[in-house]
């Protein structure tokens, strides 16, 4: 009976209930749908690089490390010798490796030497290969290849001129030896999209003229001459290793950093990543608790609705006494239909965010590398519902105790 009553009461006020289902529900989408973002960022982040079991670099700190070797932010304190990457190299533990050389720039895009093995190795997003959208791995002394966002921002296409400077915001180019574009990156979310990739050759091919950060004056050697000579890397910033065994990781990790030729670190990424994500995640709490409030905004917005329309109700509410109501089946009137309109409101805003994830997600993956997967409401998305069914509960006992104060004779008053 009291269920039909409820129904019948919203149904009466049909605009106003329906506003207040659909703040609720907008409410709820966005609190759903920044959790989802949040999940999906920090998956996004884990797999920046995948694969991967060490990453080794001059001796500093882990977030450093992974913060140039990897983000490409920042520079590293030293360079590792080409003896001391080579003894690493010829480690028996070690299934691969792959050398990194940073330093130069294209337009405030980093410019990262490396070898072909890079493309086969580097992995992202569980385990997701590099793939080219156009074009073919470096071919020529002088050839690179960009990512998708270095291709899209600055107009390049296959076979484009591309001169790199040297340094970060450097005027001084190495105009000298140009490059080709070989190939380009397809979207990958990660800070390949944003990197000028040459090889470990090139790097030393375009300072052959160098000395202690300055091109020698007068001096230019020829790129036929460039050719012709031994451009064997003198050093590399970090590298990425691949281990035969999981069970050795850690034992090869001890012994890098123990090296006794020189300073060296070794790092886990996904435990330093982990650590750089405590160091950011405050802004995902930051925002996780501003879609909160939306909710609680919408809640107490419902109390206020509840509030207005007794006034409208006395009349209703004093009939419902005089046929027999007692003051307690006010009081759950009032809180069932809060509940329902609650409920309503969880349920649509569940909807909207599954239709815009549908809608939102091939675009956010393509524009971001962000992937959010669609996938059943998880225990975590179940419980912020029932939350928010409970909380509408709850603010409706405010209003729904005045109700149930009121009068029989204040409700039968006619006021002029």
């Amino acid at each position: 009976m009291i269920l039909r009553l409820a129904f019948g009461s919203l149904l009466a006020r049909a605009l106003t209930v329906g506003m207040t289902i659909l703040a609720i529900a907008l409410s709820v989408a966005l609190f759903l749908g920044v959790e989802k973002i949040r999940t999906g960022a920090k998956a996004s982040f884990a797999d920046t690089i995948s694969g991967t079991d060490l990453i080794v670099g001059a001796r500093s700190g882990s977030v450093q490390l992974l913060l140039y070797s990897v983000f490409r932010i920042g520079n590293a304190t030293n360079n590792v010798t080409w003896e001391s990457y080579q003894d690493l190299a010829n480690r028996p533990e070690l299934e691969w490796i792959v050398p990194i050389s940073l330093g130069d720039s294209h337009r405030q895009f980093r410019v990262m030497g490396t070898s072909a093995a890079f493309f086969e190795h580097y992995k992202y997003r569980q385990g997701r290969s590099l793939e080219f959208g156009i074009g073919v791995v470096m071919d020529d002394l002088f050839d690179t290849v960009i990512g998708h966002d270095v291709a899209q921002t600055l107009g390049y296409n296959v076979d484009d001129p591309i001169v790199v400077a040297h340094g970060l915001a450097s005027f001084a180019k190495h105009k000298d030896q140009p490059f080709r574009v070989s190939g380009i990156l397809e979207k990958t979310g990660t800070p390949v999209d944003r990197t000028v990739i040459v090889s470990m050759q090139a790097i030393e091919a375009i300072h052959v003229d160098w000395q202690s950060g300055a091109k020698t004056p007068g001096k230019s050697t020829p790129i036929d001459a460039i050719r012709q000579m031994d451009l064997t890397p003198k050093a590399v910033t970090a590298a990425l290793v691949g281990v035969k065994s999981p069970l050795k990781t850690f034992s090869l990790q001890r012994a890098i950093n123990e090296y006794p030729e020189e300073p060296l670190l070794a790092i886990l990424p996904g435990v330093a990543l982990q650590e750089l994500w405590g160091i950011v995640g405050i802004a995902e709490t930051a925002l996780l608790a501003v879609s909160m409030m939306v909710v609680v905004t919408a809640l107490i917005g419902m109390m206020a609705t509840i509030f207005s329309s007794l006034n409208e109700r006395r009349r209703e509410m004093a009939i419902f006494r005089a046929m027999g109501a007692s003051p307690i089946a006010i009081l759950g009137l009032l809180i069932l239909e809060a509940t329902l309109t609650a409920a309503a409101g969880a349920v649509l805003g569940l909807g909207l965010l599954y239709v815009g994830l549908f809608i939102a997600q091939p675009l956010i993956d393509s524009a971001f590398g962000l992937y959010l997967p669609i996938e059943a409401p998880a225990t975590r998305e179940l419980l912020v519902l029932v939350a928010v069914i409970f909380a509408g509960a709850i603010v409706s006992m405010v209003p729904a105790l005045r109700a149930y104060r009121l009068s029989l004779a204040d409700g039968m008053m006619v006021r002029s």
